[in-house]
């Protein structure tokens, strides 16, 4: 057959259904070939917005998202997407084009070494140079990206191997059994469980993984140690359930960091360090470390681990869970989670204290408050970069893992609208809610044609501030108030909209916004909603509690 045909039956046999992206000259012998398969190819507007969507699908489904571009400018268009896949542990496999190999060698049209520049931002990044390769190329990119910790895996298709004849099978994926908990680890963190006086469990998004939170929830309860998320950790334990001590990652004295400082055993669970460093909640360090994660922990001075399970996470939880049943039956939990009854109790009342405010422009507190009341469980909310961010972490709880996705290892500004069409698609029957600022929405606005085109029922709720209000409001931290010229004009979102052929709405009353959602999630196809916001609270927020940690 001819090596584009293997290509795509090699993609067939991982389970690939779908595919993001923009083809070109280069790649045209690949997508005459699928149009022969039962993959979906999602045409796209610009392909930074493909490798959102396959970010999102992949993050949700553990599964690669794959995306697809041409040479030269659409390889480069690909780069910011796929470093946020990679650094926000996405598992993706992008396929580019290439030009004769007959040229690669000397200056020529288009001609540059793209594995070159997506090494520093991937798992693996190869040129395929011969068509008998193709099976096995395919099949490592895969598995590289799927492997903890997950990321991209990029494969370049120069246009003459794609047209050779080859007689090669795909190889089809076998599945791999991730590596059990080391027995005498194990033991050494149960030591330090009883050990200690005040434990607490920090969950990195690494817990929302292969099962792994289920476990956690387990050792929560069994030994009775309350639970605090980083950003891309949430739902790893329900908002409702008293373990939950909610999200950590914001201000330098918001009310769990309090609470760390007091504790004596920290249990990090996927704890990813590109979130939020181990200098923001170990300052003053004296605490015992138990580092539970696929990959060993990351040397940083203030990360100094004392106990080290390397391991598939839930394996290394369940075997901790049936250590604690060994060895203390009949005296578990070994602690009380009621301790932690009063900072709930004080983090959920600042939480809900602005929901029923009749300000406008809208409070933060209030917009979210709004949105967590009316999206279900399992619905899913994407957070875009900026101001916002910062809103969403702490104050949008979570009933389930992988319902609230933040960028929070690349920081990206454009992810959440792509993204959440790539949510949509991997989770058609959810509600899908993309939540940006009015800058990093127009970043990907072409691709609002994708939605309107595959009538993707998708809501984006646009923060109206008309400025960069996150570099405004680090600016006013760092430099005593003062800050840049930040602002900006905006178009009008509603005719925005209606050119596009979607649905659009603007806010103009504080008491709008549960009324305009409901009309926006009944429409055939995407919508806007865009809802002035009062921006002010940021300062108010920095005096109450503290420095802003977050790196821009």
């Amino acid at each position: 057959m001819k090596a584009s045909d293997l290509f795509v039956r090699c993609l067939e046999a991982e389970g690939v259904e779908r595919i993001f992206g923009l083809p070109g000259e280069e790649n045209a012998d690949l997508m005459i070939s699928l149009m022969d398969s039962s993959i979906d190819f999602i045409l796209c507007r610009h392909e930074q917005a493909a490798a959102f969507m396959a970010d999102a699908y992949g993050r949700l489904t553990g599964k690669p998202g794959v995306c697809l571009a041409t040479l030269g400018p659409g390889a480069t268009n690909l780069v910011t997407g796929l470093a946020d896949a990679n650094m926000d542990r996405s598992p993706v496999v992008a396929i580019i084009g290439q030009g004769n190999t007959s040229r690669l060698h000397k200056e020529s049209h288009q001609n540059m070494d793209a594995i070159a520049m997506y090494r520093p931002i991937s798992k693996w990044a190869h040129s395929i140079n011969g068509a008998d390769t193709i099976p096995e190329t395919v099949r490592k990119a895969f598995k590289t990206a799927e492997q903890e910790k997950p990321g991209v895996s990029v494969l370049e298709l120069p246009e003459d191997i794609a047209k050779h004849d080859v007689t090669k099978e795909p190889i089809m994926p076998r599945k791999t059994r991730r590596a059990a908990a080391d027995y005498k680890a194990v033991r050494a963190a149960v030591d330090a469980i009883a050990a200690a006086k005040n434990p607490i469990i920090l969950s990195g998004n690494g817990a929302l993984r292969k099962r792994a939170a289920k476990q956690l929830r387990r050792l929560a309860s069994k030994a009775g140690i309350g639970v605090v998320n980083t950003f891309m950790g949430k739902g790893a334990v329900p908002r409702n359930d008293p373990h939950c001590l909610f999200t950590i990652g914001l201000q330098q004295r918001d009310h769990i960091n309090a609470e760390l400082d007091k504790t004596d055993l920290v249990i990090a669970v996927g704890y990813d360090l590109v979130e939020y460093a181990p200098t923001h909640w170990n300052k003053k360090g004296g605490k015992t470390l138990v580092h539970i994660d696929f990959l060993p922990a990351e040397i940083d001075e203030d990360y100094p681990v004392d106990v080290e399970i390397v391991s598939d996470i839930a394996d290394a939880l369940w075997q901790i869970n049936e250590e604690l049943n060994a060895r203390f039956e009949g005296d578990l939990p070994l602690f009380d989670i009621a301790d932690w009854a009063p900072l709930r109790e004080r983090i959920t009342a600042d939480l809900w204290a602005e929901c029923d405010d009749e300000q406008f422009p809208v409070k933060p507190q209030r917009i979210l408050c709004d949105v967590r009341g009316f999206m279900g469980p399992d619905d899913i909310v994407l957070s875009d970069v900026g101001a916002h961010k910062m809103w969403i972490a702490r104050y949008y709880q979570c009933d389930a893992p992988n319902t609230c996705l933040i960028s929070n290892g690349f920081c990206s500004m454009g992810f959440a609208f792509p993204g959440a069409m790539g949510a949509k698609i991997a989770y058609p029957d959810r509600r899908v809610l993309a939540i940006c600022g009015d800058a990093g929405f127009l970043m990907n606005i072409q691709d609002l044609e994708t939605a309107v085109r595959r009538k993707l029922n998708i809501v984006s709720l646009i923060w109206l501030d008309g400025e960069y209000g996150l570099i405004k409001w680090k600016q006013q931290d760092h430099y005593g108030g003062r800050h840049s010229d930040l602002t900006f004009d905006n178009p009008d979102f509603e005719l925005l909209a209606r050119s596009f052929g979607a649905w659009g709405r603007t806010i103009g009353a504080p008491d709008q916004l549960s009324g305009a959602l409901d009309e926006a999630f009944s429409q055939p196809g995407p919508a806007l909603i865009a809802i002035p916001v009062d921006y002010s609270e940021n300062v108010g927020l920095t005096e109450r509690l503290g420095a802003l940690q977050v790196t821009l």
